[in-house]
């Protein structure tokens, strides 16, 4: 009994630490309706786009607000590079969007939908 579980317990705990490691791709996905960061991304393209500035402020809070959900469920599968870039990448939004600069604000948005696609791999 002993030689069982010296040797099972640290292959379960190996098994579930990889499972914890691959897991980033299914954790990204969205759970509920305020979660979904490509649809806010999308939303706010749109936004910039039409240059409807005090909607896309409100959204980039909204986009801000889900990633802080999200961040929490991939920290651990997740490169941490590839979190702070995003991070980054929201702040540069924010400024782009109170310099009501459409250029920057999209190349921002484009930047952090990258990161968000490698996040996880």
């Amino acid at each position: 009994m002993r030689k069982f579980l010296v040797i099972s317990i640290p292959i379960i705990t190996l098994v579930f630490f990889i499972l914890i490691m691959l897991s980033g791709n299914i954790l990204k996905k969205p759970i509920g309706n305020d979660d979904n960061i490509p649809e806010s991304i999308q939303m706010l393209i749109q936004d910039i786009e039409s240059e409807n500035w005090e909607n896309a402020d409100i959204k980039t809070n909204d986009l801000s607000a889900s990633w802080k959900k999200i961040v929490k469920r991939v920290q651990f599968s997740s490169e941490r590079d590839e979190i702070n870039q995003f991070d980054i990448c929201i702040s540069h939004l924010r400024g782009a969007i109170m310099a009501r600069d459409k250029s920057s604000s999209l190349i921002a948005l484009n930047e952090a939908y990258e990161h968000w696609n490698d996040l996880g791999k």
